[in-house]
């Protein structure tokens, strides 16, 4: 079985805004970023034009500064497996760059539900479960990772009980709602 690694530095999944994206704070704990696809440009990044995987935000801040971009915001947005390779689907300027993955596992990218966040040719944005995504080609950009923390607008009762274990607790967790 091939391990899967989720790191926090590697930007498979970053953000450029050209207008700067909404801050706001609810807690010393939490902070939350709002951006209007509509109105801001947000992009993934994966590899540069030469086919090398940044691996680190910082790279990716400076080949976009080298090529005259400027970032205001990055995360990582998936998970990997062994050679910086996307876990699951990976969609980058309409193109399927990693295939989606529903077979089953262990870790918690095959905790169920996992999910896709995408953002339309319309620049609309959606998050469902696997088994639900279509791509009929009006999808720019895609990215799987599991499981999902919210379904249906509640909490997903198995990431509790999953993130209650000692083992399990290290881990800080991202996500879009």
């Amino acid at each position: 079985m091939r391990k899967v690694i989720s790191l926090l530095v590697v930007a498979l999944f970053v953000a450029i805004f050209i207008a700067f994206a909404q801050k706001k704070h609810f807690d010393s704990s939490i902070l939350s970023i709002i951006v209007d696809t509509r109105q801001q440009n947000l992009q993934f990044y994966w590899k540069d034009n030469i086919g090398q995987a940044f691996k680190s935000i910082a790279n990716l801040k400076t080949w976009l500064d080298t090529n005259g971009h400027q970032l205001i915001f990055a995360t990582n947005g998936g998970m990997y497996k062994s050679g910086n390779l996307p876990q699951g689907l990976y969609i980058e300027n309409f193109a399927t760059l990693a295939a989606l993955d529903t077979l089953t596992g262990k870790g918690n990218f095959y905790l169920n539900p996992n999910g896709v966040f995408y953002i339309l040719a319309d620049n609309t944005t959606g998050i469902c479960k696997t088994k639900q995504f279509k791509n009929n080609g009006n999808v720019k950009y895609a990215t799987q990772s599991g499981p999902m923390l919210l379904v249906d607008g509640q909490i997903n009762k198995l990431v509790c009980k999953w993130f209650k274990k000692p083992k399990h607790q290290k881990w800080g967790r991202y996500f879009i709602q």
